[in-house]
């Protein structure tokens, strides 16, 4: 069986080690990094499946570390932070992180939270998922988790590109809310939470950003579904 890395970025020590037991009692290979700077150098020297990141980092921020991360890597990343206001969480998903658990957090519910991310990462870039789904000039190949606009391609997050893929799935179909939480996070939603809106309006950002076309359309008062374009 593959080994799991999970890198677990927390310049607490004796946060970091119980970090480092679950995901290694969990049968995960984990490899410890105490500053936004140590991380930044292990993530471009290794692969790593999932990191577990702190905010309140010497060197690197994590925010900085985030941002850095993902001009070119995609597995998912899970903050673990006691700065846990709701612009705090919102700011992060905005940069690229994946989920976000405060501080103090129970260890069967970061377990938990890992293995959900990594279900879904492995799914979508597992080669048992290959396949390219095309829209327009957007094209998504779940093989290589690649995104590509007019041939450039585009850095998602992985729960970015999870939601790509739904919607370039059923392209004419339109997904309320509460699906995409419920197929991307895997978790029952509780209709209040804004982090379906920010992921999209995060991935809208960067497709437009790289090509003319609406390539994701609102619809008012339901949910979202790709543009009025030929596919």
């Amino acid at each position: 069986m593959e080994s799991i890395h999970i890198l677990v970025v927390e310049d607490d020590p004796a946060i970091n080690q119980l970090l480092c037991t679950i995901a290694s009692d969990a049968g995960y290979d984990c490899r410890p990094a105490f500053s936004g700077s140590e991380a930044a150098l292990l993530a471009e020297q290794y692969s790593y499946d999932l990191i577990l990141l702190d905010l309140m980092l010497p060197g690197l921020t994590g925010e900085e570390f985030i941002a850095r991360l993902r001009k070119g890597k995609t597995m998912p990343v899970i903050v673990l932070s006691a700065k846990a206001g709701t612009e705090d969480r919102v700011n992060v998903l905005k940069l690229g992180a994946d989920d976000f658990i405060p501080k103090p957090f129970e260890n069967a519910e970061v377990l938990a939270r890992m293995e959900a991310q990594l279900r879904r990462y492995k799914k979508f870039s597992s080669a048992a998922e290959a396949s390219v789904l095309t829209w327009g000039d957007l094209s998504l190949d779940r093989e290589s988790v690649a995104v590509t606009v007019s041939g450039k391609e585009i850095n998602l997050t992985a729960r970015e590109f999870e939601i790509l893929a739904l919607l370039m799935s059923h392209p004419k179909k339109v997904f309320t809310r509460e699906q995409i939480y419920q197929r991307v996070w895997g978790e029952e939603y509780m209709g209040d939470d804004n982090t379906v809106n920010v992921h999209v309006s995060n991935l809208r950002s960067k497709l437009g950003k790289a090509g003319e076309g609406e390539y994701i359309k609102t619809v008012w008062g339901i949910g979202f579904k790709m543009g009025d374009m030929e596919g």
